[in-house]
């Protein structure tokens, strides 16, 4: 396999507080890689670091040879780094055609047939963005923002999406038809980092999963391994 992202005795700080201390984690070529752990383990620190949204105390974070802790969020994205954040973010207050086309801001005014054949491939995926276009994103369901926030990251055409609590607050049946779809993305070549509290759905999707306990990694290995790992299973399965 061909590693492409390789974050390495990372250490963030909020302050005094030693968020994260020497993680490491690593994403190769093709796969989903899940990193669990109960609330304010760190989780989101990690995906905001990677994004350039939280500046790192020491450690490395390269992607395909990059450095990006030298990189601008702006770069980051350029990079083929696409962010689905927590809370979905939407725009409430524009379309859902209008929220897409910001997912492709990096694009010039000169390339709207680009613009175009990502909102195609977007549409395909998520007939309901299409039958709403025109709809206020603010008026949409919990999971047809999701589904939004997701299709506003595909705009950019990513190589890797970091999606972080995608399944939050949403009904069984939605959170099922989210993990379809984050199945079907890796299907077509896109790596996926997953933050994720369901940690049952989120290691059944995954190829390999990092357990995350008050800022360090406390278990790491295949996600199949860890599913019927005793230790995770009365933690975080309810088993």
């Amino acid at each position: 396999m061909i590693l492409m992202l390789k974050v390495e005795n990372l250490n963030v700080h909020y302050g005094v507080i030693h968020a994260i201390e020497d993680v490491s984690i690593e994403v190769n070529d093709g796969e989903i890689v899940t990193l669990i752990g109960a609330n304010g383990a760190g989780k989101t620190t990690i995906l905001h670091t990677i994004t350039g949204l939280k500046k790192a105390t020491s450690g490395s974070v390269t992607w395909d040879g990059t450095d990006l802790l030298k990189e601008e969020p702006s770069r980051i994205v350029a990079h083929g780094i696409a962010h689905v954040p927590e809370g979905r973010h939407v725009f409430v207050n524009m379309t859902v055609r209008e929220n897409l086309e910001m997912g492709a801001y990096m694009y010039k005014r000169k390339d709207k047939d680009r613009i175009a054949e990502r909102l195609d491939d977007v549409f395909r995926k998520f007939p309901r963005l299409k039958e709403r276009q025109i709809q206020l994103a603010g008026t949409l369901s919990g999971g047809e923002q999701q589904m939004l926030a997701v299709g506003r990251a595909l705009m950019s055409n990513p190589r890797i999406i970091l999606m972080d609590e995608p399944s939050m607050g949403l009904s069984p049946l939605l959170v099922q038809e989210i993990f379809k779809i984050i199945k079907e993305i890796n299907a077509q070549g896109i790596m996926v980092l997953l933050v994720e509290q369901n940690a049952k759905m989120a290691l059944k999707a995954a190829d390999r999963a990092y357990v995350l306990e008050t800022g360090r990694i406390k278990l790491s290995g295949s996600a199949r391994d860890l599913l019927h790992n005793d230790e995770v299973r009365k933690a975080y399965l309810g088993a």
